[in-house]
């Protein structure tokens, strides 16, 4: 038996994918960031942690996945920071994130984006699920 909540790496070719699962929406976004950042092989740097607010708006929940998975993305790139969720609320068309980040001392694997390629929300009677491809 599986865990409630998780992800796994799964087979996409040349790029990277995660089917990542969850008993609710908010935990399958948290298991998403934690997805990617395992996925990339970061290496933590420590020091002093810092903490931010992100406000995402969107469409619909996948625009919102995308929006905060990139955004961490780009805070890894300009900050060599990685961030992990402190809090998050999600409601209709909007990610309201806090989050706690580390300096980063390495990454084994660069991911340059979050793509919406096959990337679909599934609510089933008790688990959400999402497969997300990334762009190597």
């Amino acid at each position: 038996m599986r865990p409630s909540a998780g992800f796994c790496e799964i087979d996409h070719g040349a790029d990277a994918a995660l089917k990542v699962w969850a008993p609710d929406l908010s935990e399958l976004f948290r298991q998403a960031s934690i997805g990617m950042q395992v996925l990339m092989g970061m290496e933590p740097a420590g020091g002093q942690p810092v903490e931010r607010d992100l406000t995402i708006q969107g469409e619909d929940d996948e625009s919102l996945l995308v929006g905060f998975l990139s955004q961490l993305l780009f805070w890894l790139d300009q900050e060599h920071r990685a961030f992990s969720v402190v809090e998050l609320t999600l409601q209709q068309g909007r990610l309201d994130v806090r989050l706690s980040g580390a300096l980063v001392s390495a990454i084994q694997r660069e991911i340059k984006a979050v793509t919406y390629n096959d990337l679909a929300l599934q609510q089933s009677k008790d688990a959400w699920t999402v497969k997300i491809v990334f762009d190597l």
